[in-house]
């Protein structure tokens, strides 16, 4: 059988070296929320609205739906400016654009569609066809 002698100079550099690493700073980018309401023309919130939101500098949109109440959330943001918009029963609302949003903050915006140039059937009230 083999004995294994280990210098203490080999023992005390391995306990060097694993608690540096061990201790080394965990560096985590600070995420923050983004949260808001979808209000329609008739400034009733707009449920199920699609939200569509990128960073200003241009990366790929990406988007959410808002609840039955109209309200969202887009969480795990990085720090950046961002540019939201809305839309729902065929209508859009403009471009919020460069919302700053610090990390560890939650921001809340609110998002009103606007009339296109023809107002789409889901926001006419007909009267029953009566026959």
């Amino acid at each position: 059988m083999r004995r294994i002698v280990l210098s203490p100079t080999i023992v005390l550099l391995s306990l060097v070296t694993g608690s540096s690493v061990a201790a080394a700073p965990q560096h985590r980018k600070g995420t923050t929320t983004l949260t808001g309401v979808v209000l329609g023309p008739d400034d009733r919130p707009v449920p199920h609205a699609v939200v569509t939101y990128q960073s200003s500098g241009g990366d790929a949109p990406h988007a959410v739906h808002a609840d039955a109440q109209g309200r969202f959330t887009i969480t795990k943001l990085k720090a950046d400016n961002y540019d939201v918009r809305a839309s729902g029963k065929g209508v859009f609302s403009d471009w919020q654009k460069n919302i700053t949003v610090r990390s560890g903050q939650t921001k809340n915006v609110t998002l009103r569609l606007i009339y296109a140039k023809e107002i789409p059937k889901a926001y006419v009230k007909t009267k029953p066809n009566p026959q």
